[in-house]
């Protein structure tokens, strides 16, 4: 069971951080539960998402999770953790300290600026288990690095390295000092900070309801399909699923 914890480093700043070290910090039910309660309440003019150790996260816990038990995981707890980090009305930012996959580097997403540590991994494999994506999520990394490399993502499954990432816009900055950082920023205009991030924010048009529709009928789909179950049997079995879809 992971844990969220949260402290000042620097004049300004809160650090919260992922602790699931024994599951190089996977999310679990506590963990996205704990994100959503904690984001609404911090006072801070930067705040700071990191992972215990030496990872941020290698995704959503999917060890003792039923395929039932697992896509509510990944539509409701996980929904209300991002909506948590995007209403955050301050800069935040993730310091990406290790590997970040699936459901963690979403999160990374999410927050507005990224550093990263130089030996990462950054990765999403979802069509590993026969996920369809939320349009939200892919919308997110359509919009940081464009359709070509969220497709090669999405689509081989392949995670990339530090340097790849931070030539596509995934991350930022490499090795930078994410307190230094936050402090640097928390010693900016509120006013400024709170504003802009509001007004980027807007920029971003709604989806047609019906298209919605659509594509969160999809997602459901995939979760109620044979391939979804038997590729998070694969993972928990350490195989290669034996998919039933053409």
């Amino acid at each position: 069971m992971g844990t969220v914890q949260v402290d000042a480093p620097a004049d300004g700043v809160a650090r919260v951080t992922i602790e699931n070290a024994a599951k190089r910090n996977a999310l679990d039910a506590e963990i996205l539960e704990g994100l959503a309660a904690t984001l609404p309440a911090l006072d801070a003019r930067c705040v700071i998402l990191t992972g215990a150790g030496s990872a941020f996260s290698a995704g959503y816990d999917i060890g003792n999770l039923t395929p039932e038990r697992l896509a509510d995981v990944l539509i409701h707890p996980f929904e209300a953790a991002l909506a948590a980090l995007d209403d955050v009305p301050v800069p935040v930012i993730a310091d990406v300290n290790g590997h970040a996959f699936g459901g963690g580097l979403e999160l990374a997403l999410a927050c507005d600026l990224r550093v990263c540590a130089p030996g990462a991994k950054l990765g999403m494999p979802p069509a590993r288990l026969g996920v369809v994506y939320s349009h939200t999520g892919l919308r997110r990394f359509v919009d940081a690095i464009g359709s070509a490399r969220t497709r090669q993502l999405f689509l081989t499954a392949e995670p990339v390295d530090a340097e790849t990432a931070q030539a596509w816009g995934l991350v930022n900055w490499i090795g930078e000092d994410a307190v230094a950082l936050a402090a640097r920023v928390a010693a900016l205009a509120p006013l400024s900070l709170r504003g802009n991030k509001r007004v980027l924010r807007a920029l971003i048009p709604p989806l047609d309801p019906a298209l919605e529709a659509e594509l969160e009928a999809l997602r459901r789909e995939a979760f109620a399909s044979e391939d979804f179950a038997e590729g998070v049997r694969g993972f928990i079995e350490k195989r290669p699923p034996r998919w039933q879809s053409e």
